[in-house]
């Protein structure tokens, strides 16, 4: 028996993955970090905005686990506790970051500038827009109204805590093709601001683009980004860039509003036969 020849996809693009904090609300990726350092806190355990923002994009208990696993931050536990980090130390700190998340999405909740423009472009381009997050169920039933609120309405949002494993394993992005009705998985798109997503997109087969200037990775706000004198911004974000390039993203921009003007590049690379 013959088999067919498989030939490289050379159709169009057919929908984006977004993630949500630091890409498209919260600039800076300010309110889970936040929440992350006063969690520990709360146990007795400092830990500081640099250590709280490594995992950032994690399943949020996956976050709580990473960063008790630091050497740095176990080694403080043991000091404190008088022995190192154990699951219930997890289970404690995550049942207070619960809580607290819930409550600060609130106040970090306004969509990042030039979103709602990219969101009309890709719309205009015919795509289906899917989302991912470390976010979980209870903390999007809070998030996506207030996202509704200011006008943007994705097709589709997947939690962490809606498939077996969250970044960086692929399981949201394949919920969202699989939701969409979206294959192959080449014609398909993971934005976001964090290792974690790029790590995601690339272990589901998507396309990836990673954002330097709105997310985690720069972690200012935007005022105070652009209140640094440009030569500082231009160095911090091409070491960003640089990291981004090395987890081996396809793309690498400031923000949101930059991709667009992507996706019609790799419309041009599908329609040769590339695949990402």
């Amino acid at each position: 028996m013959t088999l067919p020849v498989s030939r490289p996809y050379a159709g169009p693009l057919q929908a984006v993955v977004l993630d949500w904090a630091g890409t498209a609300v919260d600039y800076g990726c300010l309110g889970p970090v936040d929440v992350f350092v006063r969690a520990f806190a709360q146990h007795d355990i400092p830990v500081t905005v640099a250590e709280a923002r490594v995992p950032m994009g994690l399943k949020k208990i996956d976050h709580v686990r990473a960063v008790l696993a630091m050497p740095a931050v176990a080694e403080r536990v043991a000091d404190i506790k008088g022995h190192p980090p154990t699951e219930a130390d997890v289970l404690a700190i995550y049942h207070d970051t619960e809580a607290m998340m819930v409550a600060a999405i609130v106040d970090h909740a306004e969509l990042i500038p030039g979103l709602l423009d990219a969101v009309a472009a890709f719309r205009a381009m015919g795509l289906k827009i899917g989302t991912s997050t470390g976010y979980t169920s209870s903390m999007m039933d809070v998030l996506v109204p207030l996202a509704r609120r200011q006008g943007y309405t994705p097709d589709l949002v997947v939690c962490s805590t809606d498939v077996p494993a969250g970044r960086p394993s692929p399981f949201m992005c394949y919920k969202n093709a699989l939701l969409l009705e979206v294959y192959p998985l080449e014609a398909m798109v993971k934005i976001g601001d964090t290792p974690s997503d790029v790590q995601e997109g690339l272990h589901a087969g998507m396309w990836t683009i990673a954002l330097t200037r709105s997310g985690n990775e720069l972690g200012l706000s935007k005022e105070d980004a652009d209140a640094l004198p440009p030569a500082e911004l231009a160095a911090r974000l091409a070491d960003i860039e640089a990291r981004f390039q090395a987890q081996g993203a396809h793309y690498v921009v400031q923000t949101i509003a930059d991709c667009p003007a992507v996706l019609e590049d790799i419309t041009r690379r599908l329609a040769a036969g590339e695949r990402p």
